[in-house]
């Protein structure tokens, strides 16, 4: 996600730096953060406009527990980062904050310093907003595309399309597998957890016995989120969308974050009502992982990919 600490610094993509090193941060102490202290980053992420999930520190923390990372100064944190390692080829960063009260000070480059060395060798994607792209190029992040938040009361199909069920467990298996052809490694426990948390609900498309997509739709802290809505042809998407919103009020908004490039998805987006909202850049530290661009109608998070 975006720096909302200093523009003017430029994180290092390695372990060039300690905390110590950086003017203004020699008192910060980075750690593994616990599920209690992203609870807090997760009110900060609120605070700052992300609109996240109801429960999604829940599901997010236990994919690497040890790739969440705050700073405290003393006893209190004012930096977060996190940096979840999905395979031995394939990291993700995001939630990059610093508390409103401690920018400016070095606190987010220190933080960074401390925690990137946890990618190892990996390649690290990340979603950024347009303004801080140059922070993240002078890191060595290099642009590969955009996604755009689309938003809004989603206009109804008024007839349920066949072959799509409400997720079971007998279905995980397919649905990870599934999960792993459109995504850049494999997260079977985590798609595990995102299925079944308390609020979600979750949907497949069914064709002949083999699974064409699947979507999951959560409580947000304004409306609802979708994510992941992946699907082999955009029918599949759209009667997984239908499926995803046909319990919502009328007056209970959707969010979903739609690769820019998938014009498809943009298609779908703009035909169930829903209109751009804001736009973040995906970049990646090396070279871009294959991961079935032409399945994702709706990615899963802006904050883990």
């Amino acid at each position: 996600m975006n720096p909302r600490d200093e523009a003017s610094q430029s994180p290092s993509a390695g372990p060039s730096g300690t905390p110590g090193a950086v003017a203004g941060a020699c008192e910060l102490t980075v750690t593994a953060a616990s599920l209690e202290d992203w609870q807090l980053v997760a009110r900060w992420a609120a605070d700052e406009g992300w609109n996240p999930g109801d429960g999604d520190a829940a599901c997010y923390h236990p994919t690497d527990p040890a790739g969440f990372f705050v700073g405290r100064l003393g006893d209190t944190i004012v930096s977060a980062v996190s940096i979840v390692t999905y395979s031995e080829r394939y990291a993700f960063l995001g939630y990059y904050l610093v508390h409103p009260l401690h920018r400016r000070k070095g606190l987010g480059l220190a933080t960074w310093q401390a925690a990137f060395p946890h990618a190892g060798d990996r390649v690290v994607g990340l979603d950024a907003v347009p303004a801080q792209q140059a922070t993240y190029r002078r890191a060595g992040f290099t642009a590969v595309g955009e996604n755009v938040r689309y938003g809004g009361l989603p206009a109804r199909s008024g007839t349920p399309a066949p072959g799509v069920v409400s997720v079971a467990p007998e279905h995980l298996d397919a649905i990870a597998a599934y999960d792993r052809e459109c995504f850049p490694a494999a997260r079977r426990d985590f798609v595990s957890r995102w299925l079944t948390a308390a609020g979600h609900r979750a949907y497949a498309r069914l064709r002949d016995g083999r699974v064409t997509g699947y979507g999951v739709v959560r409580p947000a802290l304004e409306g609802h989120r979708i994510g992941p809505l992946f699907a082999d042809t955009p029918e599949d998407a759209e009667a997984l969308f239908d499926a995803l919103t046909a319990h919502l009020g009328p007056d209970e908004p959707v969010v979903l974050d739609v690769p820019e490039a998938r014009k498809d998805a943009v298609a779908l987006a703009a035909a169930r009502g829903l209109e751009p909202r804001s736009v973040t850049v995906r970049m990646y530290n090396g070279p871009a992982p294959e991961a079935g661009s032409e399945r994702m109608f709706g990615i899963t998070s802006l904050e883990l990919g």
